[in-house]
């Protein structure tokens, strides 16, 4: 069953760039991530999807029902935007009392145990607070009514690295209770760490949609190659080469493709060092965004 169902979706803002033509499902029990840097589209595609901003043109389901014509779904969905805004004056736990009731069930117990394990203060005014610890009070209200989708929008920014492995700690636990979870982010690392598949968005644009796995081990290599000569300039202008550098006795660059193309090029070379790894997710995100990715 599709939770998350995205159609031809596009927002446009005049000139302004917003989305176009987007298309992906999430399925069920998936942690999906969604990933592109600032400003590429993703908080546009998740304030459409949530219908807090009307699309131009396609359509977005969230359990089957439109977004736009049927808001009562959003009672399912957990959401934490990328940025958080309160009534400065409010105590956080009247705050978050508030949003409890309109999902009109008793959740006391509930924000208790998610404060505990954000390390969150019930007690304080929403003025006095950090934004790391205004990022917790949104991480709670969004957790609090228990949903069934749960979609994060920059969710770690604000947060120290122990509040980070507390709140990934925390939404796996949601995930293997039931809830599904889409995680939009730029920091691929995290993005790596949670996820089973992945879109990768390109000025408004889906490039690229697959399996973490596949994404990780689809033949890609970086290379590191120390040479006794200076090599010509283009000893690895290869098709699959990407993300090249030389400089002077040093290359280093990734490959996508068969790795004995690359060899035989190696093999007419003067060697001092040579270097064969897997290349991390950000290396291979940065290869797609040097124009080697294709809408799909």
């Amino acid at each position: 069953m599709s939770v998350i169902e995205i159609t031809h979706l596009t927002k446009s803002y005049g000139r302004s760039r917003g989305i176009a033509d987007v298309n992906l499902k999430v399925e069920q029990g998936e942690i999906f991530g969604f990933i592109g840097p600032n400003g590429a589209g993703k908080s546009t595609t998740i304030r459409t999807l949530l219908g807090l901003i009307y699309p131009s043109g396609g359509s977005a389901t969230i359990f089957g029902r439109d977004c736009v014509r049927h808001p009562e779904v959003r009672r399912e969905v957990g959401y934490l935007p990328s940025e958080v805004f309160y009534y400065d004056n409010m105590r956080v736990v009247d705050l978050l009392r508030y949003s409890a009731s309109f999902y009109k069930k008793d959740c006391t117990k509930r924000i208790r145990e998610l404060a505990g394990i954000m390390d969150l203060d019930l007690k304080k005014k929403i003025d006095d607070l950090s934004f790391g610890n205004k990022k917790k009070v949104g991480i709670v209200q969004g957790l609090l009514h228990e949903p069934k989708l749960i979609i994060l929008d920059e969710p770690t920014s604000g947060l120290d690295p122990l509040m980070q492995q507390r709140f990934f700690g925390l939404i796996a636990e949601e995930n293997k209770k039931g809830a599904t979870v889409f995680f939009s982010s730029h920091i691929l690392s995290e993005v790596q760490r949670m996820c089973s598949r992945v879109a990768l968005i390109k000025e408004g644009r889906i490039i690229r949609l697959e399996k973490m796995s596949d994404l990780q081990n689809n033949s890609y290599k970086r290379f590191h190659i120390e040479t006794k000569g200076v090599p010509a300039k283009d000893a690895f202008a290869l098709d699959g080469v990407s993300n090249l550098k030389m400089k002077g006795k040093e290359i280093d660059f990734i490959f996508r493709g068969d790795i004995n193309t690359v060899m035989k090029r190696v093999a007419g070379l003067e060697l001092r060092n040579i270097s064969i790894e897997e290349p991390d997710l950000e290396e291979i995100f940065l290869h797609y965004y040097a124009g080697e990715g294709r809408a799909v």
